[in-house]
């Protein structure tokens, strides 16, 4: 979807034209990580300062999320999300600088109101572009269909900067909202996550997930931005790791092998370990506590090895 891009795809851009240059240098080892420099600080503000829109107001502005409780709200659904959307999900996060974007697909029930998020679904594709997106997206629809899977939501990445909700993505989600809405079975949410994997004000080396919704402004002041709200949710461990999500991180690794964005995994994130440690140590949150995963995982990252 166009709309969810943010600033950082502007970056992937650019390198294009510097890539041919850079092709003979290497990074240097000693150089305490790139994604540590280049970090572009955005404060976020709190939703109770915005007032109404204001075409002024740059899109990218980062909100903080409100408690349901806040503005006297229950949580109108459960949710349940599997440990293996997690894994595939902060996995596609990790291998970009650029900003990436996925789709969840899962399960509704009306009758416990409670949406369970299944799979992820990585759109590989560049967010500039535009001309792909439709068979990707379609593509998407048609794995979901086979699978016997409803969509849920989405996700998006904001590499560098703390995973919170730009104006532009509570207008996104409050899109992707009504749209689900708008299907024949009444009600049904739609949620929407954020991934931040090389802040560095994460608190240690796993990446921040937040899972957030938006609520309408109040009627009597429609010019509003939506409120976003942090929603709560259960993670559900898996006890294995599907050959589904394994094909996927393949098929990731594939498509990011050769672009100028792609993250120098051997590049030093702290003093003492390198990107590609993040990556294993923010994944291994996620994944089944069992020593066949661990090697097939091993398998992966040896693929992204292989990449540079």
């Amino acid at each position: 979807d166009d709309e969810m891009g943010d600033d950082d795809e502007e970056e992937g851009k650019t390198t294009m034209l510097v890539e041919d240059k850079n092709k003979k240098s290497k990074p240097e080892l000693h150089d305490i990580s790139l994604v540590q420099r280049r970090d572009r600080e955005r404060i976020p503000v709190r939703y109770c300062t915005l007032g109404t829109r204001d075409a002024a107001r740059d899109p990218h502005t980062l909100v903080e999320l409100s408690a349901f409780s806040a503005i006297n709200r229950f949580q109108p659904f459960n949710v349940a999300v599997s440990s293996n959307v997690l894994l595939l999900m902060d996995f596609h996060c990790h291998l970009t600088t650029s900003e990436v974007v996925g789709y969840l697909g899962g399960r509704w029930d009306t009758n416990t109101q409670l949406l369970t998020v299944l799979r992820a679904f990585p759109c590989r594709t560049r967010l500039a572009d535009k001309d792909a997106a439709p068979a990707v997206e379609e593509e998407i629809c048609q794995n979901l269909f086979m699978r016997g899977l409803s969509l849920v939501g989405w996700y998006h990445s904001h590499p560098r900067g703390p995973a919170l909700p730009s104006l532009q993505d509570i207008d996104s989600q409050m899109d992707h909202q009504l749209r689900l809405q708008g299907s024949s079975n009444g009600f049904q949410p739609c949620l929407g996550i954020i991934c931040g994997p090389y802040y560095h004000g994460n608190q240690g080396v796993a990446s921040t997930i937040t899972p957030f919704w938006v609520v309408p402004p109040p009627e009597q002041r429609p010019n509003d931005y939506g409120i976003p709200v942090a929603v709560e949710v259960t993670y559900v461990q898996d006890n294995f790791l599907t050959t589904d999500v394994l094909n996927e991180m393949m098929l990731l690794v594939e498509f990011y092998r050769s672009a100028p964005d792609l993250v120098q995994f051997s590049q030093m994130w702290s003093p003492n370990s390198s990107v590609l440690d993040k990556i294993k140590a923010s994944l291994s949150g996620h994944a089944p506590k069992d020593q066949a995963y661990a090697q097939i995982l091993e398998h992966v990252y040896n693929q992204l090895r292989s990449t540079q």
